[in-house]
């Protein structure tokens, strides 16, 4: 198995290699050469087995000869040892057709966990055999962050740096990312949004000097590592849903793409995805994408779902790759044009292969604080303020085959707008009852480059 730069212009490497990489080095973004596909029977062959056995199902035809079979089995188990459910990810039905697929019951409580904890062990088994030390540089809109350091503190080979935007993210979400006591881990708060931090983290894997000084990795959704393990979750909800034998619907709350683009990967290897809904806040640039087929930045508006405060999504540029038949040189330039300009077109084909994969839908903030209340008024189910966003859409597209919505943090993360919506206050699960009572540690930082850079220099362990 191999990965080619959805930009064309970076070495083919290895799972292992793309893994440790992040970002390939002409800017663009891994994805496999092909796509492993399962045929039906192997899709119903997963039907009540462990989240751990269907994770290594479905995984391991991406990872080549990274990890013996033993090896992977291990280091699967350990990453899902620690979440509080079972099921790991258990599906709650809302409605008629209308189910929501619970990914909050991980260590930090957000679906990022799914992805990180999995990522933290491989990476902590690749760091072992090769003696290497690295820098993971993290951009957070609030849950990555939280997710990351879970994975990655008090590890000796790894320094953790999590840039997170200043004032825009929840007093929990800020407190899981400060509180943090080990000496690799270092919090951020730069001055901007979430794509001002984005931005900082792309150049500073643009910066080739930098990036082999320091020993640079990344973690946020530009690893395709991340992506795969994301895309496991899918087959658990479709088949427990009765997959391969009738199809599913999933609606996503998304900023950064990620997450819905596993579910666009779980279709390519054969699960019968009926629709893939883009679920976005009043920032909603993907919505407007598909609807106009012109990607146009117009600055970000603060909301009460803030890890969708996002303007540009980096994994949008694996779809364009799919959608103009993997032809680099084309996602390039529109790279190129939306750095620069703040806005590229779609070609014609390019944009209906995309509206044949994606729908979309858009919830503003009322709509969100009225779906919160609603939900938890009919059954009982409190949602974080992003998970609202999902089940109102989604419920804007329900029809006759059945639709998951995921559930992408616990309400817990977000109890200013739960209060707003509903009276209570949710609480915290005990691991983190004391959060708002441990000492926070965070370094404020301007949105600059050359400072940035050297405040990591200065503070990685050699």
């Amino acid at each position: 198995m191999r990965y080619i730069s959805t930009r064309g212009r970076a070495p083919s490497l290895s799972f292992e290699e793309a893994m440790m990489t992040g970002l390939a080095r002409d800017g663009g973004l891994y994805l496999p050469e092909t796509v492993p596909t399962m045929a039906p029977d192997e899709i119903a062959g997963l039907a009540g087995l462990r989240y751990e056995e269907v994770a290594f199902r479905v995984m391991r035809p991406f990872i080549g000869d990274a990890f013996t079979d033993a090896e992977f089995r291990a280091l699967i188990d350990r990453a899902y040892a620690g979440f509080g459910h079972a099921a790991r990810a258990p599906l709650v039905q809302l409605a008629p057709n209308h189910f929501l697929l619970e990914l909050f019951h991980g260590p930090t409580l957000a679906f990022k966990d799914f992805a990180m904890q999995l990522i933290g062990q491989l990476m902590q088994a690749a760091l072992e055999r090769s003696g290497q030390r690295i820098t993971i540089v993290g951009a957070t809109s609030g849950d990555t962050g939280s997710a990351a350091i879970e994975a990655f503190k008090g590890l000796d080979n790894v320094d953790v740096f999590i840039l997170f935007p200043h004032g825009r993210v929840s007093e929990v979400q800020r407190r899981q990312m400060t509180t943090a006591a080990e000496g690799n881990v270092h919090a951020l708060a730069v001055d901007g949004d979430f794509d001002t931090c984005q931005a900082r983290l792309k150049d500073m894997f643009n910066d080739f000097a930098f990036r082999d000084a320091v020993g640079l990795a990344g973690v946020n959704s530009i690893n395709w590592a991340r992506v795969l393990a994301q895309v496991v979750y899918y087959f658990t909800a479709a088949v427990s849903l009765g997959a391969p034998h009738r199809k599913i619907g999933f609606t996503v709350p998304t900023g950064n793409f990620g997450d819905i683009f596993a579910g666009f990967i779980a279709r390519e290897m054969g699960l019968p995805v009926d629709r893939l809904v883009i679920a976005t806040n009043q920032n909603d640039i993907l919505h407007r994408t598909l609807e106009t087929g012109a990607q146009v930045t117009q600055g970000v508006t603060p909301s009460i779902s803030p890890s969708m405060d996002i303007q540009v999504s980096s994994n949008f540029e694996r779809a364009l790759f799919w959608a103009y038949g993997r032809d680099g040189a084309v996602v390039s330039e529109q790279m190129d044009d939306l750095r620069a300009k703040g806005r590229f077109t779609i070609s014609q084909g390019a944009i209906d292969f995309l509206r044949g994969a994606f729908a979309s839908g858009r919830a503003s903030e009322a709509e969100t604080l009225a779906t919160i209340a609603g939900i938890a008024r009919t059954t009982g189910e409190v949602l974080c303020p992003h998970s609202a966003v999902g089940v109102k859409v989604a419920a804007d597209h329900l029809g006759a085959v059945p639709m998951v919505t995921l559930a992408t943090a616990h309400p817990a993360k977000f109890p200013e707008a739960v209060h707003r919506a509903t009276g209570m206050l949710p609480p915290l699960p005990s691991h983190m009852a004391d959060l708002y009572d441990r000492p926070e540690r965070v370094t404020r930082v301007a949105d600059d480059l050359a400072a940035l850079q050297t405040l990591i220099k200065e503070r990685r362990r050699a």
